[in-house]
């Protein structure tokens, strides 16, 4: 692919790499927290996230380097909620053309990647980058406060997706299961909207795998939510994936869907 909605411009990036690798050290000394609840705020952040009902978006992921397009994929992720809160999520592959057809589906803790051409499903690492700084996990709908332990970091003054310094609680999360991505994250949550701001994350030994920044917030499904998430490498600054969603929308997608059985059966919504 070399146009399409999911690109952002070469100036724009440059100015976005520029200010998004200085933010690595921006933040001030945590401040304690009274009685905020740090799950409540996990939970608000995740309800603004992610629509609390079955939906289906668009995303484009774009990888950079140094301001230049290294690669591209397009996927559609449909999800819904399972019994316990946490979502089911099956992600078709729509471009490059090479995988198209070919699935990502989250049941439980566990995901499988099915090859129609095989018509086989087998075991999947949530940590196995799909492209870019984006893994397997970042593109599966979950709610974080299912995932993950939460204590409270503190409040903190973090430099935002649009630039900005915002009064945020941070956040620190540790893995309950292998379904997840990262085995901690340290996330920001602007203290009075409960927006996702900035997360880091984490291998269990403590090494900084990447940095993500929230933005383009937009009116979706009843909710503001971000619309983009810039990811930055934790060693390379310069090597950025940009992730936009678009074209939410609300379907009724039946559970029978989210199973290995049903998976060479499946239509793109």
């Amino acid at each position: 692919m070399t146009d399409g909605p999911f690109l952002l411009p070469r100036r724009s990036f440059l100015g976005a790499s520029a200010a998004f690798a200085s933010a690595f050290a921006l933040g001030s000394p945590a401040l304690a927290v009274g009685n905020v609840d740090p799950v409540a705020v996990l939970e608000r952040a995740d309800e603004i996230r992610n629509p609390q009902e079955s939906f289906v978006v668009d995303v484009g992921l774009t990888a950079y380097d140094s301001g230049r397009v290294i690669d591209e994929t397009v996927v559609t992720t449909h999800s819904r909620k399972d019994g316990d809160g946490q979502f089911l999520s099956l992600v078709l592959i729509d471009q490059p053309v090479r995988d198209r057809g070919k699935i990502i589906l989250r049941n439980g803790n566990l995901l499988w990647f099915y090859d129609p051409a095989s018509k086989a499903s087998v075991r999947l690492s949530p940590r196995q980058r799909l492209l870019g700084n984006a893994s397997n996990g970042d593109v599966v709908t979950a709610n974080l406060a299912l995932d993950y332990d939460t204590v409270m970091g503190g409040l903190e003054t973090v430099t935002d997706g649009e630039k900005q310094e915002r009064s945020a609680y941070r956040l620190e999360l540790t893995s309950r299961n292998e379904a997840t991505p990262y085995d901690r994250i340290d996330l920001w949550v602007d203290q009075e909207t409960y927006r996702p701001l900035k997360g880091q994350y984490y291998t269990q030994s403590g090494r900084l795998l990447k940095v993500a920044w929230y933005r383009g917030w937009e009116s979706v499904m009843g909710e503001t939510r971000p619309t983009e998430v810039v990811i930055a490498d934790g060693f390379k600054p310069k090597e950025v994936t940009v992730m936009k969603l678009a074209n939410f929308r609300a379907r009724d997608l039946p559970q029978s869907w989210f199973s290995n059985s049903w998976l060479p059966r499946f239509q793109k919504q």
